[in-house]
């Protein structure tokens, strides 16, 4: 299948490189052209294992292209992923300017029916809606948004591309499902499951997967604060909880809290999103507050000890 990305960031780049992997021709845009002229080069601007590998052996077998041009992506593709930046707004919102140019360019090129839009950016709940409006506004032709949240992990997001816990997309036609089969199906041939659902649950979906896993964290380090004081072993007590299997071992680490490019700018776009919504999410404020006071009381401590 002829498969277009915009955005060659670490989703879009790793998400080019898996899908030309498995035999697609991918064409992976950026308005970046220093970024672009680099990957023709073969110079890779993340650092992933194996990536490199991956994108040159593509590269000089033709299943993987660069360009600059937004018109020559959207005639490629049969299906474009839109995987570019959503960073934090000053009020804690995702800042969508990104993704709504590119869906406005999007509809500004479109010459044929039936394109598939899909949104691999981590983007809030509603954006589904606003990509397809921005589209609109500039095409007659008909066309099908879908919502793909990606769940990598930096390190080994090669693997969890190719080999996936699930894959999840948020659909509202029937073709728009069959293309994600189809792109999917390889990558899901030991029987991990692909979940099917609307595109706000998609949406909602990767803020609330990461809102939990912040949440492991966070309440990790809670307890570890009262090892501290009592005495107890916080290492002895991870594996005593751990070895649960309603529980499980994953993300249950003290430490100095959750940081990185994901977990504090969901978090915070999902308390932001809610309130929207006149939902006060308590356990994800408070999910918030403990990492912050995490932080500043491990600084403290080395200040202290220090000095």
């Amino acid at each position: 299948m002829k498969i277009s990305i915009v955005g060659t960031g670490y989703v879009g780049l790793v998400a080019g490189a898996c899908l030309a992997d498995s035999g697609n021709e991918v064409l992976c845009i950026d308005s970046n052209q220093e970024k672009i002229d680099g990957l023709k080069r073969g110079e890779i601007p993340i650092y992933e294992p194996g990536l490199q590998d991956i994108v040159k052996r593509n590269a000089e077998a033709g299943n993987l292209r660069f360009t600059t041009s937004l018109e020559e992506g959207v005639d490629f593709g049969k299906a474009i992923f839109i995987a570019v930046g959503t960073p934090q707004d000053e009020d804690g919102s995702a800042d969508l300017r990104h993704v709504l140019n590119v869906a406005s360019g999007i509809g500004e090129f479109i010459k044929e029916d039936d394109k598939v839009i899909i949104d691999k950016s981590t983007v809030p709940v509603g954006t589904g809606a606003l990509v397809r409006k921005e589209i609109e506004a500039k095409t007659k032709h008909t066309f099908h948004v879908v919502s793909n949240p990606e769940f990598l992990k930096e390190g080994a997001a090669i693997d969890d591309f190719k080999k996936p816990d699930r894959v999840v997309i948020g659909v509202e036609s029937a073709h728009g499902e069959e293309v994600m089969q189809k792109i999917y199906k390889p990558f899901l041939l030991n029987n991990n499951p692909l979940i099917v659902m609307d595109v706000v649950s998609a949406e909602l979906t990767k803020y609330a997967a990461n809102a939990m896993l912040a949440t492991r964290i966070s309440f990790m380090n809670e307890i570890s604060q009262l090892c501290e004081e009592v005495g107890a072993d916080v290492d002895l007590v991870r594996k005593g909880i751990g070895t649960d299997s309603r529980i499980g071992k994953p993300f249950l680490y003290p430490g100095i809290g959750y940081g990185g490019s994901c977990f504090p700018k969901d978090v915070q776009a999902l308390i932001y999103t809610a309130k929207e919504n006149g939902v006060d999410l308590k356990i994800s404020r408070a999910v918030e507050a403990v990492n912050a006071d995490q932080k500043h009381s491990l600084v403290k401590k080395v200040v202290k000890h220090y000095g």
